[in-house]
């Protein structure tokens, strides 16, 4: 089959987008939060761990520790004990108070609403940027992109790329602007609920008409159920 040409690719990208719209039209952001300062945490804490897990943990810490403020004067020692349950827990403690001390000395305590200045944050990177500035602000800046984004964008043939950041530059060129924000969180659910890692359901697929991955996997069942015809035995050679 001959590989698709760009306008083919951005053609097939804007259907799969629509069918997501569809089938998931109340999706939002998987961790709970009430203001960018408890989103900008979660989403540092959610590294390496399951959004659930933090829901669990953060209704406690949002309780004790409600500005940049708090944190930046945080132990250390306690801060980790308190998120111990999430993995990773010294790295991301350090991380949260090296984020909120910055926050405080360069911010006057309040989360910046740019890409420069939030990547310029410790612990900070493209990822937690796009979930902050997309969720909490409402600003269309560039696309979240995580492990179920990575692989189902993979699978749809969406991008061949496996560096996040080459991801979400080829999810920009096919995704409406105005659909940056959302277009992470339909792929985010559709990884967890359907294009799962270890064995997508690609018959009950959505999606399936539209995805190269698919199609491999409905063509390869095929191969596999149909009858092999009979081999012919030539005539023994002397």
């Amino acid at each position: 089959m001959a590989p698709e040409t760009n306008q083919q690719q951005t053609s097939r990208a804007r259907r799969i987008l629509e069918v997501l719209r569809q089938t998931y039209p109340e999706v939002q952001c998987a961790l709970n939060f009430r203001n960018p300062l408890e989103l900008l945490i979660a989403t540092i804490l959610s590294a390496q761990c399951t959004d659930e897990r933090v829901n669990r943990v953060t209704p406690a810490l949002f309780e004790k520790y409600k500005s940049a403020a708090d944190y930046a004067a945080a132990s250390m020692d306690t801060l980790a004990k308190e998120i111990r349950s999430l993995g990773f827990f010294r790295n991301k403690a350090k991380s949260v108070i090296a984020c909120c001390k910055a926050i405080v000395e360069k911010h006057g305590g309040e989360v910046p609403r740019t890409m420069a200045e939030l990547t310029s944050l410790p612990g900070v990177g493209r990822k937690t940027a796009n979930v902050v500035l997309g969720n909490a602000f409402g600003v269309q800046e560039g696309i979240a992109v995580d492990t179920h984004v990575r692989r189902v964008a993979g699978r749809l043939g969406l991008t061949k790329h496996d560096d996040p950041d080459k991801i979400e530059a080829d999810l920009m060129r096919l995704v409406p602007r105005q659909d940056w924000a959302m277009a992470s969180h339909w792929l985010i659910w559709h990884g967890r609920l359907r294009c799962v890692a270890r064995k997508p359901d690609c018959p009950g697929c959505e999606l399936a008409k539209l995805c190269p991955s698919a199609n491999k996997v409905s063509a390869k069942e095929k191969s596999a159920t149909t009858p092999k015809a009979p081999l012919k035995r030539g005539k023994r050679s002397r």
